[in-house]
């Protein structure tokens, strides 16, 4: 009999929390009930004393015990496997299918199949398919096609479809994307704070950079078509703002923002945003929340690629060992910026 290759230790945790990110990966047994669950099973939690991990289903089965009637993990294969059915039918398909559609296609009632995709992708298959259109469409802009075209071979039937959509995102227009933000101005400063040197810039409509310890040259790799221009009378109250919000982190939450990335990255910073003041999320706490329960890496990546610091808080990213893990502008700003949110 083998059992799971997970560590005892990292398998508890995820049960504690109920990491539907662990489903399929191993079940818990439960010794004194001769029961075993998936790790995000919402019963009550046995001791743990009582508790063993298998692989899966069929060698606790061996073990003498039997599935759970309330989170039926013998199921998640099923689920996983309707759920990657109906995912490739919507990227196939011309229209958006129907929920009736999808679920003859998997086999289960469409009530049923609705509440399987949404625990799985954190989205219904509706808002799926709708978030696909629109990552395709930046995808598409971003690898510089001409914005009337990419809008149209993503499927949406008129441009103000695609601006309707996107309305009050993070993000730049879709010419922005196209054109990789040429023409734009961005007024930036270096300002002294308890936290050292920082670097804040701004366009037109709100933030675009705030970083530690950088200045105009890393400025301009960041954005190497804009035009760049030093200070500027008319954003001192932004800065000013910004400032305030960096001392004080956790508010601030009023400071307009205008970032650039892909549709995955921006589902991102969006969930960072999320995350309240004085509290902490692992990669695969935030891949949960995204319905990306397999993309704690690809997560990673969107949070490393954030140009926001504070302002988008991707100090609250932290590993899933509970220890700090990594920080582009050093784990003493990282550790600093935590201790003040959460009081200390």
């Amino acid at each position: 009999m083998t059992e799971t290759t997970i560590s005892p230790d990292e398998a508890w945790a995820a049960v504690l929390r109920r990491d539907r990110a662990f489903d399929g990966q191993f079940v818990t047994g439960v010794m004194s009930t001769h029961i075993y669950c998936r790790p995000s099973c919402a019963a009550r939690h046995p001791a743990r004393t009582n508790v063993r991990f298998f692989a899966n289903g069929a060698e606790a089965r061996e073990a003498g015990l039997r599935p759970c009637k309330r989170c039926l993990p013998d199921d998640v294969s099923r689920d996983d496997a309707a759920v990657k059915a109906a995912i490739d039918e919507i990227r196939q398909a011309e229209d958006v299918p129907s929920l009736a559609t999808l679920a003859l296609l998997t086999g289960y009632s469409p009530t049923h199949f609705q509440r399987v995709f949404k625990r799985a992708i954190g989205l219904s298959p509706a808002a799926y398919a709708r978030a696909l259109r629109e990552e395709r469409a930046r995808d598409a802009l971003s690898a510089g096609e001409n914005v009337t075209d990419a809008i149209y071979e993503a499927g949406y039937s008129a441009p103000s479809r695609f601006y309707d959509a996107t309305k009050g995102k993070l993000g730049m227009s879709a010419s922005d994307w196209s054109n990789g933000g040429m023409g734009r101005v961005i007024h930036w400063a270096v300002v002294e704070t308890s936290l050292g040197a920082m670097l804040v810039a701004a366009t037109d409509k709100g933030v675009c950079c705030l970083s530690f310890n950088e200045g105009e040259e890393e400025l301009r790799a960041r954005f190497p078509k804009a035009e760049l221009v030093e200070g500027g009378e008319e954003f001192r109250a932004l800065f000013d703002q910004v400032t305030a919000a960096v001392e004080q982190p956790g508010t601030g939450a009023d400071i307009p923002l205008d970032v650039k990335g892909t549709a995955f990255q921006q589902r991102v910073w969006q969930e960072l945003l999320k995350i309240p003041a004085g509290e902490t999320r692992s990669y695969g706490e935030l891949a949960v929340a995204l319905g990306k329960t397999k993309a704690s890496r690809a997560v990673g990546g969107a949070n490393g690629a954030n140009n926001i610091a504070v302002l988008i808080p991707c100090h609250r990213v932290i590993a899933a060992d509970g220890t700090m893990g990594g920080y582009a502008y050093g784990l003493k700003i990282k550790a600093e910026l935590l201790k003040r949110e959460g009081g200390g």
